[in-house]
């Protein structure tokens, strides 16, 4: 595919040609711009960042790295190659063609489908600020960028849909993106856990392991729309969303490396009193960003998530790529749902259907639970017994049939008081957060990276712990 590098908006979609259409999102960029200055990453405007930027979209040699400032960042639209005689995955017209355009009977259900997933690319942005400040190396703050901008990037993915395929009514979503706030009380974002303030980096690289996993789960189901420009739009997506999740869920095990190491120093064992994590306050961020992730996914027996599948325009993870589904179709089979009725857990027979969301959960829960395996591993090599656990999908929601019900984190029923009693054990609590803060000092020089967390086991691009990730335009540490 050919792909238009040095055009003022970088695309392969032939942008140049649609004249209409590049007059639209150039209209768009200058309020883009506007938003990334005023909410996007703190400070950091003029330094060099040693970033990934998207030249191509082919599998081999997609991206490239070179030093660049943030705000010149090659933000741009690219789509994967079609794929030549692809049909529809799933649903009611599961085995025809699929659309380059949309179906008028089905604009309103898709375009709430674009807006709902282009809204979190800003919001984390917005979430994730103020984190270069307190930096705990120049590995992890050129990560923490590189994430911002390809989510910024992302941003322009949903936004070429909604500018090329939804007219007024999409343009008009675009320019609303770029007003809501995360966390404002009168615009907020719409998604909840993309309100959530992000205070540390413990919380960062919790996001990057649950809520960026989320957005992966939800990419790969957009994946398989019979809306071509969608399927092809999330799927190089999902290039770029690897590496977030490598980030996340390599960042906790460094945590859980470098406690370790600090409970053999510590006379007592008492990680706190030499400037580390305990491990039973890791466990408390890990409850709570993979509950509030978990709320993500929707209801688990949903009208919404029935209509999307029969419609084709969203599928199962892997949907023609799982040799286990066979039916994709979705009328003959049923989802068993664990669901507390009358003080006791029993079984609900969902249809299939109407049970997506629930089957998209499952795949992401036993991701998350993968990863905590290896975080166990590096707890075991070090000769600790205790160990990291994923919560049940039934505590701590907000959303879906255990929404206002009450569990603890192994998933059996408690009372409201036993929950709220059990708060601080479960949840990072107000002296948590006040200690955490205390540790997040900056370090900014090559080679060095902060107590609290041990070093990456490789860095970026074939380089090292010593590559200067970062080139700063002034001394870092009057800004932080």
């Amino acid at each position: 595919m050919r792909v238009s590098l040095n055009e003022s908006i970088p695309n392969n979609i032939n942008l140049g040609e649609n004249r209409k259409l590049q007059k639209a999102l150039m209209a768009w960029q200058p309020n883009f711009k506007e938003w990334w200055n005023e909410m996007g990453p703190s400070d950091f405007k003029e330094d060099q960042i040693y970033l990934r930027t998207a030249i191509s979209v082919e599998s081999g040699g997609w991206a490239n790295f070179k030093y660049v400032k943030m705000p010149d960042y090659r933000f741009g639209i690219f789509l994967a190659p079609k794929l030549p005689d692809r049909t529809i995955a799933c649903g009611d017209d599961s085995g025809k063609k699929s659309w380059d355009l949309v179906p008028g009977e089905w604009r309103k259900e898709l375009r709430r489908i674009i807006v709902t997933q282009a809204d979190t690319e800003p919001a984390s942005v917005e979430q994730q600020r103020m984190l270069g400040h307190t930096a705990p190396s120049l590995y992890d703050m050129r990560n923490l960028f590189q994430v911002n901008v390809e989510e910024g990037r992302h941003l322009w993915a949903m936004v070429y849909l909604l500018h090329k395929h939804f007219g007024r009514d999409g343009r008009e979503e675009a320019d609303e993106l770029l007003q809501r706030r995360s966390g404002n009380v009168d615009s907020p974002r719409i998604l909840e856990t993309f309100n959530k303030p992000m205070q540390d980096w413990v919380d960062f690289f919790c996001f990057t392991m649950f809520t960026d996993r989320d957005g992966k789960y939800q990419l790969g189901a957009l994946a398989e729309s019979a809306f071509e420009p969608l399927a092809r739009s999330t799927r190089f997506m999902l290039t770029e969303e690897a590496h977030h999740l490598f980030v996340g869920e390599t960042g906790v095990d460094r945590i859980i490396r470098r406690t370790c190491e600090l409970m053999r120093e510590a006379p007592d064992g008492d990680v706190a009193k030499l400037g580390g994590i305990p491990l039973d306050l890791m466990q408390r961020y890990i409850n709570e960003w993979a509950s509030s992730s978990f709320d993500l996914f929707g209801g688990e027996d949903s009208s919404n998530a029935a209509t999307f599948f029969s419609r084709s325009l969203k599928g199962r993870w892997n949907e023609q790529r799982d040799k286990k589904i066979t039916d994709h179709v979705g009328l003959e089979n049923h989802y068993d749902l664990a669901v507390l009725e009358q003080g006791r857990m029993t079984n609900r027979e969902v249809p299939l259907r109407r049970a997506m969301n629930a089957l998209l959960l499952d795949n992401y829960h036993q991701d998350v639970v993968r990863g905590s395996k290896n975080w166990n591993k590096s707890l075991e090599e070090a000769g600790i017994s205790q160990r990291m656990t994923i919560p049940s999908l039934r505590f701590n929601r907000s959303q879906g049939v255990y929404a206002n019900q009450f569990f603890n984190p192994a998933g059996e029923p408690i009372t409201e008081a036993e929950f709220e009693a059990n708060r601080d054990n479960w949840f990072p609590s107000a002296a948590d957060r006040a200690y955490v803060k205390s540790i997040m000092t900056p370090v900014l020089e090559a080679g060095k990276v902060a107590n609290w967390i041990a070093p990456p086991k490789r860095g970026i691009n074939g380089n090292n712990l010593d590559f200067e990730y970062v080139r700063f335009d002034s001394d870092p540490y009057v800004r932080a």
